[in-house]
Order: structure tokens, then C-alpha cells, then sequence
């Protein structure tokens, strides 16, 4: 279906980001990565979507906090595919506190990497996009981009910006051939979410599986998490002809979270 096409996937070398990246080479897509990690690791997970897919597979470091960087990883990763169809905005950062103990430090940093990285990638690929004629930004946000929780006013705020964003993005080019759209999960079972499981379940005392549902529980009507490969099909489908009028919307994968 995405045979040819060439995607950047930013904060790809783990979780929702990875299984968006291996969604897309499946199908066809030359795909950049980008994001942290060991680097070993990132090399086996590049090089083995390049062979079981016969794609082109890239890694490239850009800091998602430094827009100078972003703008390098466009251009790179247009050099080294010879375009860029598909832009994936998924990078992002997590800290929780109160606001009046809200660090103005990790305010900045949320804000920079969940935020103002997917406007500075945007702003450098749409040119691109706009050339050809075709183009798909899906931007990955948040049940926190609809509606809000405590403890999280950077997470929040950026999430709700990033679904502000789509809607412009999309109404500025509705008619290029392009459209913008925000995924907005709710519990994805990650390896960091899967670590929080446990950790709750050995203070609490509890069995593994208990603490998974109610950490659940405590969003969802749905007691089931969502996973990166659920949301790599999501981002195909937005990606395919069939979802070609759709733009500016945020699409809810959060079992009901935000249907409360």
C-alpha cells in the first residue's frame, strides 16, 4: 500500500514510536528513525526492519529540543530517501508534579519536545510535502490532549497545543494533497508503562496482573490497554486512501477515557 513512500518517525527507537516505524516498513515505507537509546540496540532494531522488509532504514540522533537539529533530521532525511511523504510526530517527555512544584526546567523541556519539536518538523517538511503534492503529519497526542489530570500541566498543555496545532496545519492545507491528524491514546502498554505495573505491584504488594488493572481502572471504562502495534494500524490507515478527507481530527484510542 505505502510501497515507496519515506517516513520520519521521531522518538521511534522504543515504545508507540517503534511500533508506528514497524507498521509503516511493513507495508513498504523507507522509514528514519530517530530518538535514544543504547546504541546497539538501535542498530539491531534499524537493521532488522531493513531485512525483514526490504526497506530503507535510517537512524538519525537529532535532539528534539534543539530546533536546529530538527531542521537537520528533515534534511537528512529527505537527502538519504530522496523525499519525505510521511512525517510522525510521537517524541515525548513525561514529568509529574503540582504546578507550584512544577520545575520550570522540566516545564521548558516537556513543552519543547512534546510541543514545539512537532511545529519545527512540520514547519520543515511541509515545503517538501507541498511540492509533491502528498503528504500525511500525523501527530501522536494524548486522551491528555482532550482532557486533562492532575500533576501533569506541562504534559497536558503540550498535548492540548499539539491537537491545536493539527487543526491548523490541516486547515492550511486542505488542498495540497495533504492532511494533518492527531492519534490521542490512552494507556498504551509500553515498556515503561509495563515497569510502572510492576513497581506498583511490588509496593502495594500486589499480583502483577491486579496492579495492570487498576492502573487501568483508573481512566478507562475499557480495562484493556492499548498497544504500539494498534496504534502503528491506526497511523497506516491515516496514511492510506481510504482516510484521504479526513484531516484535523483527533481520533481517540483510549478505551472510552474521554467518552466519561
Amino acid at each position: 500500500m505505502l510501497r515507496g513512500k519515506r517516513a520520519i518517525v521521531t522518538g521511534s527507537t522504543s515504545g508507540i514510536g517503534q511500533g508506528i516505524a514497524a507498521a509503516l516498513a511493513a507495508e513498504g515505507c523507507d522509514v528514519v528513525l530517530n530518538g535514544f537509546g543504547d546504541a546497539q540496540a538501535i542498530e539491531r532494531l534499524r537493521a532488522g526492519l531493513a531485512e525483514r522488509h526490504g526497506v530503507g532504514a535510517h537512524y538519525i540522533a537529532a535532539d528534539m529540543v534543539k530546533p536546529a537539529e530538527i531542521r537537520a533530521l528533515v534534511k537528512s532525511a529527505a537527502e538519504r530517501m530522496g523525499g519525505v511523504d510521511i512525517l510522525v510526530n510521537n517524541a515525548g517527555i513525561q514529568h509529574v508534579a503540582p504546578i507550584v512544584d512544577f520545575p520550570e526546567e522540566r516545564w521548558d523541556a516537556v513543552i519543547a519536545i512534546n510541543l514545539s519539536a512537532a511545529f519545527h518538523a512540520t514547519k520543515a517538511a511541509l515545503p517538501l510535502m507541498t511540492a509533491q503534492g502528498w503528504g500525511r503529519i500525523i501527530n501522536i497526542a494524548s486522551a491528555h490532549g482532550l482532557v486533562a489530570s492532575g500533576e501533569k500541566a506541562a504534559y497536558v498543555a503540550a498535548k492540548h497545543g499539539l491537537v491545536g496545532l493539527t487543526k491548523v496545519a490541516a486547515i492550511e492545507t486542505a488542498n495540497q494533497g495533504i492532511t494533518c491528524n492527531a492519534i490521542c491514546p490512552g494507556w498504551v502498554l509500553t515498556p515503561l508503562v509495563a515497569q510502572q505495573i510492576e513497581a506498583r505491584a511490588r509496593a502495594q504488594g500486589i499480583a502483577v496482573e491486579q496492579a495492570r488493572e487498576d492502573l487501568v481502572r483508573e481512566k478507562q471504562p475499557m480495562l484493556d490497554y492499548t498497544t504500539p502495534e494498534k496504534i502503528g494500524a491506526l497511523a497506516l490507515f491515516l496514511c492510506g486512501e481510504a482516510a484521504s478527507t479526513i484531516t484535523g481530527a483527533a481520533l481517540s484510542i483510549d478505551g472510552g477515557w474521554v467518552a466519561q
